[in-house]
């Protein structure tokens, strides 16, 4: 079987879409149906993911770049007769067989938390990529339920296909957190993690507000620990943001490096997403295999993701979450449990489990 990958969602730092294009590139290249498969990205062929991540290399100012028109005939002959997977919604013109993942419809049910780029590009290409595609892929059952309503498509047309979760996240030691951690400011169970974009949907704001009703000990002890990229439409988050770090009970690390991310998930005390529209929610399972307990948003595809194994709560509803974190932070009976049942759930999640689930979807299209 030939395939070919787009890979334009590989810009560091990862995104999630960001790693589940990365695993697919990676683990791809060694399956047996696979005879061949070429990497593309917005018009040119990529022959090495790898060179995407690393450091920008100086361009030589003489490098001859193909006219258009020869780019595009090269890249239909390319792909004719291939499986062209789009993993980040979209397709170009040059597919033939088209499956496309749609993570989530966030720009459909929720356009006002997206910046107008993204509407834009989404108004532009989204239509005519589903005109080009033969099958979707949603990451959760939750997910593909709403892209049937939404696009009317027959059901036997697209396929739920979980993420999974790198064998980097796993529960550590004390003693081998501590050289991390100490970097920045931490001790090994002394803080209550938050990986996120800065973003509306993802509900930052109001866990800021929900930490804020902690009592001043515990936040102390505690300090809400944030990590992630800045994101969009986020000026006032930021404000309280800065707030919460002159108090000294919040700590904004942005990016921070990939080989320290499953050390910061496995020394926090407590982890909490609050978002409320997810298609998968990567970060709740990276914590769940890093032995860490969970307090997550009742909506959306997160109840099918936890599977029982984190404490929901209604974002919005400030007390409730309040109580919630405090709860995660001491009650040690659901803590044991939180943790013994979310090893199990993120133990369900692989990429070789998701690799091989998406590969029968492409020799379906293919025979």
């Amino acid at each position: 079987m030939k395939l070919v990958l787009s890979v334009e969602a590989l810009t560091p730092p990862l995104s999630g879409i960001g790693r589940y294009s990365w695993e697919l590139a990676q683990r791809m290249r060694h399956r047996p149906e696979i005879d061949s498969i070429g990497f593309y990205r917005n018009g040119h062929w990529i022959a090495e993911p790898a060179s995407l991540l690393a450091p920008a290399a100086k361009k030589c100012p003489f490098h001859f770049q193909p006219p258009r028109w020869l780019r595009k005939i090269k890249s239909q002959i390319k792909c004719r007769g291939a499986v062209f997977h789009g993993p980040n919604f979209f397709l170009p013109p040059c597919a033939d067989i088209g499956v496309v993942t749609i993570h989530d419809l966030s720009v459909f049910k929720f356009p006002e938390t997206h910046p107008i780029e993204r509407l834009r590009h989404f108004e532009r290409d989204f239509t005519r990529s589903m005109a080009k595609a033969t099958h979707l892929i949603t990451d959760t059952e939750t997910i593909r339920q709403e892209v049937i309503e939404f696009l009317g498509w027959p059901e036997d047309r697209i396929s739920s296909v979980s993420l999974g979760v790198s064998e980097k996240f796993s529960p550590q030691s004390p003693a081998a957190l501590q050289l991390v951690l100490s970097r920045y400011g931490l001790e090994p169970g002394g803080y209550c993690l938050c990986v996120s974009t800065l973003e509306p949907r993802k509900r930052i704001d109001r866990l800021l507000d929900a930490y804020a009703l902690l009592p001043l000990t515990l936040r102390t002890r505690f300090p809400l620990t944030l990590i992630g990229p800045e994101g969009w439409l986020n000026e006032s988050l930021l404000k309280m943001i800065d707030q919460g770090q002159r108090a000294g009970w919040l700590k904004h690390l942005g990016f921070v490096p990939e080989d320290d991310l499953p050390l910061l998930f496995a020394g926090a005390r407590l982890f909490v997403y609050p978002s409320i529209y997810e298609g998968f929610g990567l970060p709740v399972i990276e914590a769940m295999a890093s032995g860490v307990p969970v307090v997550t948003s009742d909506r959306s595809c997160l109840p099918e993701v936890t599977q029982g194994a984190a404490l929901l709560v209604d974002p919005d509803a400030i007390e409730v979450f309040a109580l919630a974190i405090e709860r995660g932070l001491f009650d040690e009976g659901w803590r044991l449990m939180a943790i013994n049942q979310g090893l199990i759930t993120a133990r369900g999640y692989s990429w070789n489990r998701c690799v091989a689930e998406t590969v029968s979807v492409y020799q379906n299209l293919a025979n």
